[in-house]
């Protein structure tokens, strides 16, 4: 009989300790004694959870909470298609608190809104971290292995481009587009220079939603991808150019209008292999299009969560049915946008065909949070940086020296010898035979003087590598042999 007893609290014991915070803390107000003392509770634990951070995260687990007097509360996001009523809170009787708790992938990032008596839309109060998208702002819930986008910020230590404002006249649609123009740092430093060049639907959305100039302005300066030229066009009648009645004569306008102007305007290299035309959801859709029935145009094709379903998929149906053109594709989607089947066919018949596709599936939803944290990986799969953008900048500056390292060739340590006549902020970053980046070894403002950096080679293979010094405006390059 003890030892029946025994196991009976141990058995309860085990399961009091298997419970997470919330779920004892839940189990807390509904055992307090009164309404006062589960409102006592809950206010407690307010206090707790805002220093933990609000939806109320553990492992797998959301736990979203709202506290305010009205009659019902639900949660719409992208975890539900954005419904009003799939995802009801909970209310405890003899208080104003509301509660869910929902699981999700640890890497997931969505987006979410509450709806209070059926029909008012608002922000979750307790939560600070909004994501801006289409119809406003909305509440973010990122669970605890997503990794928020470093490229999307402001970094005033860096060199930026800038954003000149033009327009272009339609003959082919009969309409006028606004554009921004990004142009690298020093673009008018050098006028032999020739640059790839980026087309971007939806290019106010691009630019105040995805904060593209920011990830330019990063991921150039992060010797990511070459230093390029985007060009944002501004949709007029957003369906009808992406999916509808003027598809193809925007299509055209594209391929016939635009591109010339902007050859002509601009250091464009001026190649089919040197353009991309990027595009999000129906902007994905005319993205393919374009690229499609203009290969010799555009070689490339980014596709952020392409929403195919226009004219009984008229595009997608066209593409994967007809011959190969020669076409890269890059594409990024979510697992909760519906979609993400017809994306995986899509890629599976393409790189069927033999075309080259790069691609990403997140737990995410059809959002600019989305589109914004991988607008970098699409443009440095189809344009990353080059050997030819590693040769020594001409004319540096008197002083500017990056010295050849010692020892070379090296097993596996060798130090690194550079320096500066100026106070200026230098980045030294060693590359393999591809550009890709290998490790930085200082990216920090240096004052005038010489400097010696040690590298260690331990996990590389044998082989050539390059390091490479710059300030923004000039750049040095050596060659290193790394011996085993």
């Amino acid at each position: 009989m003890k030892r029946t007893f025994l196991i009976i609290v141990l058995t309860a014991l085990s399961v009091l300790n298997a419970q997470s915070e919330f779920q004892t803390f839940i189990s807390k107000v509904y055992g307090a004694g009164s309404d006062a003392d589960k409102n006592a509770v809950i206010d407690s634990f307010f206090i707790y959870a805002r220093t933990k951070g609000i939806p109320f995260v553990e492992g797998a687990s959301a736990n979203f909470i709202y506290r305010e007097n009205v009659s019902s509360a639900t949660i719409a996001g992208d975890f539900n298609g954005w419904s009003s009523t799939a995802s009801a809170m909970s209310k405890i009787s003899g208080t104003n608190f509301f509660y869910k708790t929902m699981t999700f992938e640890l890497d997931a990032r969505l987006d979410y809104k509450f709806v209070t008596n059926a029909s008012n839309w608002i922000l979750d109060p307790e939560n600070n971290n909004r994501v801006s998208g289409g119809f406003g702002p909305n509440s973010e819930l990122a669970m605890p292995d997503y990794i928020q986008p470093w490229e999307i910020n402001y970094n005033p230590n860096i060199n930026h481009g800038s954003i000149l404002n033009s327009s272009i006249a339609s003959s082919n649609v009969g309409r006028t587009y606004a554009l921004r123009i990004y142009l690298p740092a020093h673009y008018n430093d050098d006028t032999t220079q020739r640059y790839n060049a980026v087309y971007f639907q939806d290019g106010g959305d691009y630019y105040s939603l995805a904060y593209i100039k920011n990830i330019l302005d990063n991921i150039i300066d992060s010797a990511k991808t070459d230093p390029l030229i985007a060009v944002l066009v501004t949709p007029n009648d957003r369906n009808d150019e992406y999916a509808f009645n003027s598809r193809n004569k925007y299509s055209k306008f594209f391929a016939e209008e635009l591109v010339p102007f902007i050859d002509n305007a601009y250091r464009t290299k001026g190649s089919r292999e040197s353009r991309l035309v990027v595009g999000d959801s129906y902007g994905g859709n005319i993205s393919a299009i374009i690229s499609h029935q203009y290969p010799e145009v555009f070689g490339n094709c980014g596709i952020h969560s392409g929403a195919f379903q226009p004219n009984n998929y008229e595009v997608y149906n066209l593409i994967t049915s007809t011959e190969k053109r020669d076409v890269k594709y890059s594409s990024v989607w979510g697992t909760y946008e519906g979609l993400q089947n017809n994306m995986r066919n899509f890629r599976d018949v393409m790189i069927g065909k033999g075309n080259e596709f790069s691609w990403m599936e997140k737990h995410e939803g059809h959002s600019w949070g989305l589109w914004r944290a991988t607008t970098d990986f699409i443009i440095e799969n189809i344009f990353p940086r080059t050997i030819s953008s590693l040769n020594e900048t001409k004319n540096t500056p008197t002083g500017f020296q990056l010295y050849q390292n010692y020892p070379n060739p090296f097993n596996p340590r060798t130090v690194i010898k550079f320096q500066v006549p100026s106070s200026k902020f230098i980045k030294l970053q060693v590359h393999d035979l591809l550009g890709g980046e290998i490790q930085t070894l200082a990216n920090e403002y240096k004052s005038p003087g010489t400097y010696e950096v040690a590298f260690n080679a331990e996990n590389l293979s044998s082989g050539m590598y390059f390091y490479t010094l710059t300030d923004g405006k000039y750049s040095l390059t050596k060659k290193m042999i790394v011996i085993k």
